[in-house]
């Protein structure tokens, strides 16, 4: 399927340099890799729903509001606050 003729071809397009071991275990790489998307190419999607039934739901809790903490609480170890946020130095 994958072999290392192939994998060479693809290391020099992609001006990539492998030693002998490295251009086997590569070679070895990309046919398990294949393999797997061979076996993903066959998956029938239409003989069952699985998206409905990963979760059932009847096993859910259900929602409930329930009160968060005071933001004095929150914010009062904080070195640096304004307008009740968290002031943080600028990331560019």
């Amino acid at each position: 399927m994958f072999n290392s003729d192939l994998t060479k071809h693809l290391a020099e397009l992609s001006k990539i340099e492998f030693t002998d071991d490295e251009l086997e275990r590569m070679t070895s790489d990309m046919t398990d890799i294949i393999a797997i998307m061979d076996k993903a190419c066959n998956f029938d999607s239409a003989v069952k729903p699985y998206a409905l039934d990963a979760v059932d739901y009847n096993d859910l809790r259900s929602d409930s509001h329930e009160m968060s903490y005071p933001t004095e609480k929150i914010i009062e170890n904080a070195k640096n606050v304004k307008n009740n946020s968290f002031v943080v130095p600028k990331v560019v």
